[in-house]
């Protein structure tokens, strides 16, 4: 059988060398208060190591069998069962006890009382309280024990799920951008070889960058513009000057943290669901500014001219970084569309918020 800390959840070795003194103790002054109240030592002086015999005996016994009960009869629902067989099981053991060895013990130190009205009856009633007591001590340590033991499993349960959903939700990452930027790069290397060289640097950049913050929960806000740099380098080599990116004001906010990609992933959707031409092109505006709670958001918009397209919008990338947030923070991601800008409001979060 495992250990009893294993057992119980919790370990009972400064209780048992500090219960067994205070323990005695307190079954002496049951049965001896007269004799403490005249200091009649002669009486107490061989009782004592007497006490602390039987206790000790009693309290190692009873640490056994509740570990064993505790082992077969550990459910939420089996408290009666476990606190009904450790009564039956304590009342049979020392109704044999009593008769065999402690009665004959007391009777053999004690003579003198054989016939002293009350005085077992006082012993007996000071062991059914210490059992009582040694019991609820127990059993209030093992139900501790257990809810800390099932809220640790439910918090890691919790956590598992969230990183599982996480992990779902990065491999939403859009590959089309990928193909996207290998046909521009075919184009540049017939055209200009020195920007094609420039043009695989970045693209290696941006993803080394994806491959490393994957994992991550949130990333700091200087770190992710960096990557943005590059990114945009490339959408600028394949919109050139249709697609208009404005970054300013951010460095005071460089040491906060957005979750990883985010950015990446809302342009990808401005691209995708607006049209970028000379005629109309697309302007992008990143920068951070306070809501009315006082709280610090990134704040990404773009003018609204809309693809007619045949199939509706999956919303997909959108509800990903949403999901994102809510997973991590619990925080919700703004969306703001009027008859002239799509904006989107991320949270600005500190590293000690994850």
């Amino acid at each position: 059988m495992p250990r009893f800390k294993d057992i119980a959840g919790f370990d009972d070795t400064y209780m048992t060398l500090a219960g067994i003194p205070l323990v005695s103790a307190l079954s002496l002054l049951i049965q001896f208060s007269e004799e403490f109240k005249t200091g009649n030592w002669a009486v107490l002086g061989p009782s004592i190591p007497i006490a602390l015999f039987y206790v000790a005996l009693f309290w190692l016994a009873f640490r056994w069998v509740y570990a064993y009960l505790a082992f077969y009869f550990h459910g939420s629902g089996e408290a009666i069962k476990r606190v009904s067989a450790l009564i039956f099981l304590f009342m049979t053991t020392y109704v044999m006890f009593d008769r065999i060895l402690l009665t004959p013990t007391v009777q053999k130190f004690y003579p003198w009382w054989h016939n002293e009205e009350g005085f077992f009856t006082r012993y007996r009633i000071a062991a059914f309280i210490v059992a009582l007591l040694a019991l609820t001590i127990y059993e209030t340590l093992f139900f501790r024990a257990k809810t800390t033991r099932l809220e640790a499993e439910k918090v890691q349960l919790a956590r598992q799920h969230v990183e599982s959903q996480l992990e779902g939700l990065r491999n939403q990452v859009n590959p089309h951008f990928l193909f996207n930027s290998l046909n521009t790069l075919t184009w540049l290397i017939a055209d200009d070889a020195d920007k094609a060289i420039r043009f695989v640097r970045q693209l290696s950049k941006v993803y080394r960058y994806v491959l490393e913050s994957r994992d991550a929960r949130i990333i700091l806000l200087s770190e992710e513009l960096d990557f943005m740099k590059s990114y945009v380098f490339l959408l600028n080599e394949r919109f050139g000057a249709n697609l208009r990116v404005k970054m300013d004001g951010l460095e005071a906010y460089s040491q906060l943290a957005i979750v990883p990609l985010s950015m990446q992933m809302l342009f990808e959707n401005a691209i995708k669901h607006n049209v970028i031409s000379a005629q109309k092109p697309l302007t992008i505006e990143v920068f951070a500014q306070k809501n009315p709670a006082g709280e610090s958001m990134l704040v990404m918009r773009n003018n609204l001219q809309q693809k007619k397209q045949v199939m509706e919008s999956t919303g997909v990338g959108l509800e990903n970084i949403r999901e994102r947030y809510r997973i991590l923070t619990g925080r919700d991601v703004e969306v703001i569309v009027s008859s002239q800008y799509f904006t989107v409001a991320l949270p600005l979060l500190t590293l000690e918020q994850i």
